[in-house]
Formats: C-alpha cells, structure tokens, sequence
C-alpha cells in the first residue's frame, strides 16, 4: 500500500500491529522516559520554543514569532517523520509476523490508554481522601487553575481530560497509523505534543505564545478534526439515535473545534454537566457528575478502546482470509 508515494504495509500488519500496541499498552504501560520517543518530542520543542516565542512583557515581533514557531514546527515534523519512515523501510523485509511485533512495538508509545484510564482514576481516589488532594492530583492532568476548584469541578475537569484524551492518546494516533503508517501516527503525536507545549493564547511559564504557537495549534487542530468525531461517535454507539442532536449542538460550544466533540459525547450519553468555569458548560441540563460517574466514563471509553481492538482483529482476519 502506498501512501502520497511512500510505501506502508498491508492491511494485515497495521491491524496486527494495532492489536499489539494495545496490548503492550495493557500489559506493561509507558516506556521507561529515557526511550519514550514522545519525551524526546517534548525536549526538541522545549528547546526550540524557547528560541521562537518571546518573553512575557517583551515587545511582539508577530511575523517573527510565527513564521520561527512554524519552521520549527516543520523541522522536527520532517525530523520525527524520517526517523519513523527508516524504521518502516528497516523492517519492510521482515516476515510478516516480525513486521507486526516490531511495528506494534514501535506504535506503542504513540498511544496511552492505560496512563490515561490510571491518572483519572487516581483523580477520583485522591478526591475520596480530600478535596485538597484531588485538586493536587487533577492538577496533573490540566494546565488551569485548580486551587478554587470544588470537588464536582475537580471532577468535571478530570472527566474532560478523559473524553479529550481519548481521541489525542488512542483513537487519533490509531486513525493515523491506519491512513499513513507508523509515519503518519508519529506526525500526529508530534503535532499533538506541540500544541500541549505550544499552542497557547497569550502566556505560560514565563513565555508569550499569542504568535509562536499558532501554527502548532491549526496543524493539531486540523489533524484532530476527524478524529474526534469519530471518537464523539464510538462513545456515543450506545446511545447512538437517542441524543445525537444534543451531542452535536454541545460540540460548538468549546473554544476548540474539535475537543468539544468527545467531551459532549461523554456528558450527553451519561447525562451529566462538564464544563470549565467562566469557558463553557457541555450538556448544562444534566446533573453534576458523582463518583459513580467517573467510573462508568472509564467503561464507557474503555469500551471505545475494545471497538478499535475488534476492528483491528477483524481486519486482521479479513485479510488473512483473502489469501491464499
């Protein structure tokens, strides 16, 4: 299979690559930090943006900073997909069955179901003990303000983190890897990765990224968009028909054209608010989330994880099946 011109590897060693990320992911977790090639990302873009952004209160350069925020961008963009394209090329003459572990392998660090479904549960177990700690703890997970937050707000934001994340940790990078290869799901978490660092209106951490981080930010933003629908609707599927319009008209009302979409899937099918306060309040009629609601919205994302699981297999055995 050939993707703009560069060859990727059949259906069956993606699916089965797929399947063996995901149970990496479910056995062992995250790759010590010394090897995780995300951790490498954020150290090129902490460097990098250091040099593109300005300081806060410094005199802004708009041109400047954006066109140093997007050539930037490109040069670790081009840096991460030609790694990812020599380690394709390196095992495209494996046996299959190599292709698929190592591939899997390789993907892994792409995605984070198990972190994801672990920190948010240790949100709801740290608010079991206090309201100080599961400010301390979700305070992990979003880079507000969390020193006022009540508990169900504390709540509300590790909820959103979750539907959000969905969609950057898993569903996106796999959706990629499905279009382009091992090299499209690393072009993904790179641009993902960047807008975390990057893609900020104004300040953060001493630096000014009005400018330098727009570009991360519309790249992020486009590479996401028709990911997070489709996670909007692998959450929905079981109430898919009953509420759909009321997920859709939730998802206009966040700043992000795309985070919106899972976030509001996930209050609308559990019948609960979440919101940030003073930006916006998804599905505003239903009820403040309780702890019983933190864990049916890990089941429910869990069971997305399972959707992607069992289309992978069935893929995998489609097309071991036209063979001959």
């Amino acid at each position: 299979m050939d993707f703009i011109g560069l060859p990727t590897p059949d259906a069956a060693v993606l699916a089965g690559a797929v399947l063996v990320a995901l149970l990496l992911d479910r056995l062992f977790g995250e790759p010590p930090v010394r090897l995780h090639p995300v951790v490498a990302m954020g150290r090129y873009l902490g460097a990098v943006g250091r040099r593109v952004s300005r300081a806060a209160g410094a005199p802004a350069r708009p041109m400047v900073e954006f066109w140093g925020g997007a050539l930037g961008w490109c040069a670790g963009a081009a840096l991460v997909v030609a790694v990812a394209f020599a380690a394709v090329m390196a095992v495209q003459d494996l046996h299959p069955l190599a292709q698929i572990a190592l591939l899997g392998a390789l993907l892994k660090p792409m995605l984070s179901w198990r972190m994801l479904r672990d920190e948010v549960r240790a949100v709801e177990r740290a608010l079991a003990d206090s309201l100080a700690a599961g400010r301390q703890r979700v305070g992990w997970l979003v880079s507000r303000d969390v020193t006022a937050l009540s508990e169900t707000q504390v709540r509300e934001a590790a909820l959103s983190t979750l539907a959000e994340n969905l969609n950057d940790s898993v569903v996106a990078p796999i959706f990629w890897f499905a279009v382009a290869g091992l090299p499209g799901a690393a072009l993904y978490r790179f641009a993902n990765t960047a807008d975390a660092m990057w893609g900020y209106r104004g300040e953060r951490a001493g630096r000014d990224w009005t400018w330098a981080g727009k570009w991360a930010a519309r790249v992020d933003d486009a590479l996401s968009w028709l990911p997070a629908r489709l996670t909007a609707l692998l959450i929905a599927l079981p109430t898919v028909g009953r509420g759909w319009a009321a997920m859709v008209a939730n998802a206009g009302l966040t700043p992000s054209p795309n985070g919106g979409w899972p976030m509001g899937a996930l209050a609308v099918g559990l019948g609960i608010r979440l919101g940030k306060p003073g930006v916006y309040q998804l599905n505003g009629q239903g009820r403040a989330p309780r702890a019983t609601d933190t864990a049916l919205a890990l089941r429910r994302c869990g069971q997305v994880v399972a959707v992607l699981a069992l289309l992978a297999g069935g893929v995998l055995a489609l097309s071991l099946g036209g063979r001959p």
